[in-house]
């Protein structure tokens, strides 16, 4: 499956709780979207949207489970994962960090008895470098750059972490996801330059509130601008 993915564009099709769109039967039609447009997989949250969009689409999933918003909470137990492959994922994503996991379980024991569990790959969200290498020593298949600038290790970029996707890029075996602040085709462009195996979207293509406030933003900035220009009485 992987080879499928390869210089291809991953669509992350998420919504965040109490916003309009996040409901399964939305997010599977947005990933229908998505995939019209040519996106090669997609990248899901949640088991009810993991379901809803495999039956849905025919392209891989990359599923994952969000559990709270700090620290480790990207499918941050073995619980979790196995739930999430048995939901329809073809691909676990799960915190990739050298962080302290919620089960007690090092990343390598997770990836261990998950495979040993269910026929899935994993997809390590990494927030730097040593926790990218530590991935692929315990295991997972793929690694992705997901949580530069969120965990510490690296400063947080205004677009894509190009100077980590580069250096992993050359020390890395395992295929490298680009993702994370991709916000235009040539962002995109330049992390497959970079040295990317594929490149993970979410917000650009499916988030419209984010969207919307890139155009409010720019446009107050405009008008900042002008009134800045006119003469002083």
């Amino acid at each position: 499956m992987l080879p499928t993915l390869r210089g291809r564009l991953i669509v992350s099709c998420q919504a965040y709780p109490g916003e309009p769109l996040r409901h399964p039967d939305t997010m599977a039609r947005i990933a229908q979207s998505a995939v019209i447009g040519g996106a090669a997989a997609i990248r899901s949250q949640g088991l009810d949207d993991i379901r809803a969009i495999a039956r849905a689409v025919s392209v891989p999933q990359i599923g994952l489970w969000k559990v709270d918003a700090e620290g480790v909470f990207i499918t941050p137990t073995l619980d979790h994962a196995i739930a999430v492959a048995e939901a329809g994922a073809q691909v676990v994503a799960l915190d990739g960090t050298r962080r302290e996991r919620p089960d007690g379980r090092t990343l390598q024991q997770t990836i261990r008895e998950l495979k040993q569990r269910v026929d899935v790959l994993v997809m390590a969200d990494a927030g730097g470098v040593d926790d990218a290498l530590a991935a692929e020593d315990a295991g997972a298949d793929i690694v992705g750059t997901t949580l530069a600038g969120y965990t510490g290790d690296r400063p947080r970029t205004d677009g894509p972490d190009l100077e980590l996707v580069r250096t992993l890029a050359a020390r890395l075996s395992a295929p490298l996801f680009a993702e994370g602040r991709i916000h235009t085709p040539a962002d995109a462009r330049a992390a497959l330059d970079a040295g990317a195996y594929s490149v993970v979207v979410g917000t650009a293509i499916t988030h419209p509130a984010s969207i919307t406030s890139w155009y409010v933003d720019a446009l107050a900035e405009a008008r900042r601008a002008r009134a800045d220009a006119q003469p002083q009485d």
